[in-house]
């Protein structure tokens, strides 16, 4: 198993560390944003192919990010980009 430490841009989260093994999501800790909402989407992404993830996930807005073109659903799928 292999993790990913992702620090996403322009959102509240401050930082994502992924497991993966072998194109599959096994866990997603989310540091910092809407407890709520991270623990959703960590559990949800559990056991998910990192392809469909970044497929669901990527250009998801909130109006509560810095520059409102991104979100922490958009910045996960940008982290499992870089696997």
């Amino acid at each position: 198993m292999s993790t990913l430490t992702y620090k996403p841009q322009n959102v509240c989260s401050k930082q994502f560390d992924i497991e993966y093994e072998d194109g599959i999501i096994k866990s997603v800790r989310i540091i910092g944003g809407c407890p709520g909402n991270t623990v959703g989407v960590s559990r949800l992404l559990e056991g998910m192919k990192i392809e469909d993830a970044i497929k669901i996930l990527e250009g998801i807005p909130c109006r509560g990010s810095r520059t409102g073109t991104t979100s922490c659903p958009d910045q996960i799928a940008k982290a499992l980009k870089t696997i």
